[in-house]
Formats: structure tokens, sequence, C-alpha cells
């Protein structure tokens, strides 16, 4: 579990295939030399494992479905990705929940200044809009941000100059490509509803079963 504090910014060494296998290295001198082989990390939002720690660089397996479904498979060398190291039992919860588990990547609409700030559009495929909502939370490249306006295609969020400066937004551009996680709750929502409502169907048969005290008469 994350929180979508970012606390480094990593540089990719490498990225490719590897003994078969899809792999990830990526240099990070603040936080390598605190990590072991097993332990997790969140890169540009996404849950990976470290299979190898060497000096000051660390190295992960890349599922296809990683590849797929995020803006991993984009990196090239010199590429800079978000760090975050799991939450820790009893620490303070800055962000929000962030599993670490990437819905989709999308593309930047618009990025452009306003005053100190930043405003930020990213695009929502298909159906997508219905996690968002306005005020609500949303991990970009695994950084927390609130949601400031929901359209039918895309949402909007402001960066602050900390928060700009501090993470990989820094170099982003209209066109580059994003991950999102959209809130849990939204999810488990989604997901309960329809087992917990009646269907069209249910009601229309308790209805027929139902006696009205007029149709005594």
């Amino acid at each position: 579990m994350f929180t979508g504090l970012i606390e480094e910014i990593g540089m990719v060494r490498s990225i490719g295939a590897k003994d078969g296998r899809s792999q990830l290295r990526v240099a990070t001198p603040p936080l390598a030399p605190g990590m072991r082989m097993g332990d997790s990390i969140a890169i540009n939002g996404c849950c990976l494992t470290v299979t190898l720690v060497d000096d000051e660089e660390l190295s992960f397996d890349l599922l296809e479905e990683t590849i797929s479904r995020t803006n991993l498979g984009a990196l090239k060398r010199g590429s800079a990705v978000n760090l975050e190291r799991p939450l820790a039992a009893g620490s303070r919860l800055g962000g929000h929940f962030v599993q670490g588990h990437v819905d989709c990547a999308a593309p930047i609409l618009s990025f452009a200044e306003r005053n100190c700030d930043r405003r930020l559009e990213i695009g929502l495929a298909g159906t997508d809009a219905r996690y968002v909502t306005e005020k609500g939370s949303i991990a970009v490249n695994g950084i927390s941000l609130t949601v400031a306006e929901v359209n039918n295609a895309s949402f909007i969020a402001w960066i602050i100059p900390h928060t700009f400066r501090s993470t990989n937004l820094k170099a982003a551009e209209p066109g580059d490509m994003v991950n999102l996680e959209f809130d849990l709750l939204a999810k488990y929502v989604e997901r309960m509803l329809p087992q917990a409502l009646p269907t069209a169907s249910q009601l229309s048969n308790a209805s027929k079963g139902h006696t009205f005290e007029n149709d005594k008469d």
C-alpha cells in the first residue's frame, strides 16, 4: 500500500529483454542502499518487486500485463520515474490509499502554467469517467492528486509548485502517457452495487405478487 507522496525521482538506466524476460533497471541513489531483493516499490505508481540491488541501482522484472497496461513500456534510458516505498505500519497517511495497481495509461491533453500553479488535463477513455469525481482522489504516475473538474472524456487537476518540482511532471508535455489508478472505493462500490440492488425483473416479479388493499374489494 502506498500514499501517492513521491519520495524521489529515479533515472532509467536500461529497459528491455534479458534472459527471455523484460527487465527495468533504475538508478536511485537515495533509496537503493536501503532496499533488498523482494521488496516492493512504486515506479510511476506501478508496484514492482526488486529483483536485484546493485550499489545505487534497482532491477525489476516486467510482466506483459504491466507493459500493456502502464507507461513503463514507453520508458527509455534517461527517463525520469517517480519512486515511492510502501507505507510503513504506523506511518502518517498524507495522500490517499494507493495500491500500486495501475488501471490504465492515459494521455496528457494540456499542461499549462496559470500564475504560480499549473492546470493539468488528462484524457479519459470509454466509461472511465465513472471512477472519477470532483474533489475525489486519483493517482497520476503515482502522485496523489485531487480532481478539480470532470468532463465526459477528461479530468482536470491543479499542480502546485512543490509537486511540479518534486515529481517527473516537470518533464511532462501534452501527448505524454501517464499512469492512472482510480480510487479504490469507487471500484469496490461498482463491484458491489449490482449484487446488492434488486434487478428490474426482480422488482417486476415482486410487484406482481403483491396484493394491494383495493384488490380485495
